[in-house]
């Protein structure tokens, strides 16, 4: 989850669509001219290292053109080939 965030933050889109399941993996993912100032892990359920699923509620905070938004999401993970992949998010 936090390389994801810091994936973001770097704008390092082969990172992220290296991350993301294929099944699920957006076909025209951009990135939006954001800037993220902050990332709170609030809950993690499972995703040790013996699991192969895990949970992560989570609020990031970015600006865009100056103004403040925050995201908040309960992220589903699998592990696939020893990589922890994004499949989706509510």
């Amino acid at each position: 989850m936090r390389s994801r965030y810091s994936a973001y933050a770097m704008r390092d889109l082969p990172y992220l669509k290296k991350t993301w399941h294929p099944s699920h993996l957006p076909a025209d993912l951009s990135l939006e001219q954001s800037n993220w100032i902050g990332l709170k892990v609030l809950e993690t359920k499972f995703g040790g290292e013996y699991d192969d699923e895990g949970w992560v509620r989570f609020i990031a905070r970015y600006k865009i053109n100056g103004k403040a938004h925050r995201m908040e999401e309960y992220s589903y993970f699998v592990r696939i080939n020893a990589l922890w992949v994004y499949v989706d998010g509510r």
